[in-house]
This record gives C-alpha cells, sequence and structure tokens, in this order.
C-alpha cells in the first residue's frame, strides 16, 4: 500500500483510510485498486469482521481525480473504478463509512453500498454528474430513488446541489449525524459492537437485506431455510448458552 491509501486493523476492525488530503482526497486510479485489494483481503481474513472507510484533512473524498480520469476514463469492464465499486458491492462482511467532510460524487454514491454511514456535521455533499455532463455512476441512478424516493434522488441528482448531512440522513445515505470530534468514536462504537456479533449469521442477515430478488412468499421460504439450518449451528448454540447461563455469548471462535 502507498501512503494515500491508509489500512489499519484493530478489535477485528479494518479501518482503510483516503489520505491525499492536499487533493481534497480526490481518487485516482491506483487508489482505487488498494482500497479494492484492502476490501478483498478482508473478506478472506478470519480475523477482520468489519470494514470501515473514512478521509483525511476536511474530506472523505472530493470524487474522481479528473486528470487520472480524462486519461484513463473508466468503462463497464475491468477498470480500476469499475473493480472497486463491485467489490464494495459485494462484499459480504459489514462495510461501515465514516463521513469527516466533504463528499462528493463518488464520495457520496459509495455510500449506497455501505450497510452504515455516519457523517460529522461540517461534511457537505454532492452529486455533480449533471453539472459535469456527465451521468450518475456506482449504481445511485438505481439505488438513490429505493433509499430516498424518485423525487428526492432526481432532486439531488438533477440538480446536482451541495447538500447538509442532515437531507443525507432524511435521503437515507446516512444512518446519523455526529460532532465533528465524536465521528471516529462513534463509528468505531458501532463497529466493535457489530465486530462481536455471531460472524456467519451476520454476514447471512446482510447477504438476505441485499437480495431483491422474488416475492414475500419467496423471501418467507429462504429465510426459514437460513433459520432452522442456523438453529444446529455452533453460533447459536453459544447464544443459546449464554442466555440460559445468563453471560454474554462469546462469538470470539468463529469466523
Amino acid at each position: 500500500m502507498t501512503d494515500t491509501i491508509l489500512t489499519h486493523c484493530e478489535d477485528r476492525i479494518l479501518k482503510i483510510t483516503i489520505n491525499r488530503p492536499d487533493k481534497k482526497n480526490a481518487l485516482t486510479l491506483a487508489m482505487y485498486d488498494q482500497m479494492t485489494a484492502a476490501v478483498e483481503a478482508a473478506q478472506n481474513d478470519s480475523e477482520v469482521r468489519v470494514v470501515t472507510i473514512t478521509g483525511t484533512g476536511d474530506a472523505f473524498s472530493s470524487g474522481n481525480d479528473l486528470a487520472d480520469f480524462l486519461s484513463h476514463p473508466p468503462t463497464p469492464g475491468d477498470s480500476p473504478a469499475a473493480r472497486f465499486l463491485h467489490t464494495i458491492a459485494g462484499a459480504e462482511k459489514p462495510l461501515i463509512a465514516a463521513v469527516n467532510g466533504l463528499a462528493i460524487g463518488i464520495g457520496t454514491t459509495l455510500l449506497l453500498h455501505c450497510d452504515l454511514a455516519y457523517a460529522a456535521v461540517s461534511a457537505k455533499f454532492q452529486l455533480p454528474f449533471v453539472n459535469l455532463a456527465l451521468v450518475p455512476e456506482a449504481g445511485s441512478s438505481l439505488l438513490l430513488p429505493q433509499v430516498a424516493g424518485h423525487k428526492k434522488a432526481a432532486e439531488l441528482l438533477m440538480l446536482g446541489e451541495m447538500f447538509d448531512p442532515e437531507t443525507a440522513r432524511e435521503a437515507g445515505l446516512i444512518n446519523g449525524v455526529c460532532a465533528d470530534v465524536a465521528l471516529e468514536q462513534t463509528v468505531m462504537e458501532v463497529s466493535r459492537r457489530l465486530a462481536a456479533k455471531p460472524p456467519e449469521a451476520l454476514r447471512l442477515t446482510k447477504a438476505l437485506l441485499k437480495d431483491h430478488s422474488g416475492d414475500a412468499g419467496e423471501r418467507i421460504n429462504k429465510e426459514l431455510g437460513h433459520f432452522a439450518h442456523r438453529l444446529e449451528s455452533p453460533e447459536a448454540h453459544e447464544a443459546m448458552q449464554a442466555f440460559m447461563e445468563k453471560r454474554l455469548p462469546d462469538f470470539s471462535k468463529f469466523s
């Protein structure tokens, strides 16, 4: 890893930090590759339960480095940006964003692929694609209307104006707004709570939440199939034994 993308693992939480503050954490193709590698490695590392993404300085990410992208435009196929987006969209472990400042373009749309996201009160968001004569990316034309409704998504994507954290929360892009000094602590506390959960049950729950196929009847049957299997799992045995013994369950030995 170069110093534009920092990684640190603590308490089974992998923290990915975008570290290019002099450029407001604008993303280059190499940075996409580095983040993809970090997220992929976390999926295969039993010591990692949760992945967080944040930025340094006063920006989460100001979006793509335009000079880099004009020289190497992204494509639907095997481009660094596409690989990163497909990787976070398909990540099995919980992914949490800590939006510490400016979040422009991909800095906002990647939040649609995070399971949880929190923003500092000073954060600012923008989806400026139309203003640049471009179109939405990262699946945002599909995902944003699902969480915000068509009219709100149209407002944010078609007008392309800056908006504040409370608007982002109301649109379903983030879960909560924190004081600037409390953001890191808030995200770490949530991450530690998730890291203490039974990992396989958590991964299956995330998979069910992201699976939009079938109708309600089909989903009931799919859930029941998982439910029956989970009743026989070591994780469930530990949870039930802990309940009967009036103690906290310990899922640290599971992966």
